[in-house]
């Protein structure tokens, strides 16, 4: 299950990075006229003071300092506050807004900003890889409560989810 277990796309490892760090399951996307997703994330579990650390270490270093993030209270029901990262402290910002429900919005102040899919930690491996890529496609005109809604379609939605830009998600 964690064959996905790899730096994210476009991003260098963490400087500094212990081996009991698990590295996050996380796929950015290259393209820059990217659509309302830049990526998507697997956590390991729903405890996000457990799973934001590896996440923010695992950005690339120029991106600049993650300032706060944004969750949905339906992914993340119990998120603190504040997390404690590598070498500081991250703003936790909970909405319940429909669209941010199963996202995670990366802020780095000035920087930029990251739109992730948050796929579910016990989706199976194969529609979480499938997820994973679909998130980061080049043209993915997808919100993140939609791509998860074709793949609960299961293989009866592939004509639904194909016509409408997506490819291979069964």
């Amino acid at each position: 299950m964690d064959d996905l277990s790899e730096p994210a796309e476009g991003t260098a490892p963490a400087v500094g990075r212990t081996s009991r760090m698990p590295l996050p399951r996380l796929r950015l996307t290259r393209d820059a006229s990217h659509g309302p997703l830049d990526g998507a994330w697997w956590p390991r579990c729903d405890e996000l003071e457990r799973e934001l650390p590896a996440l923010i270490g695992s950005l690339d270093p120029s991106v600049g300092t993650v300032t706060h993030v944004t969750v949905g209270t339906a992914a993340w029901h119990d998120a603190p506050q504040k997390v404690t990262a590598p070498g500081h402290v991250i703003e936790v910002v909970l909405t319940d807004l429909a669209a941010e429900a199963h996202a995670i919005t990366v802020d780095c102040g000035t920087v930029g900003r990251w739109e992730l899919l948050v796929i579910p930690p016990d989706e199976p491996a194969g529609t979480a890889a499938e997820l994973l890529s679909a998130a980061a496609a080049p043209g993915n005109s997808l919100p993140a409560p939609r791509l998860l809604a074709l793949a609960e379609c299961g293989p009866d939605g592939q004509d639904t989810w194909e016509s409408e830009g997506g490819a291979g998600l069964r």
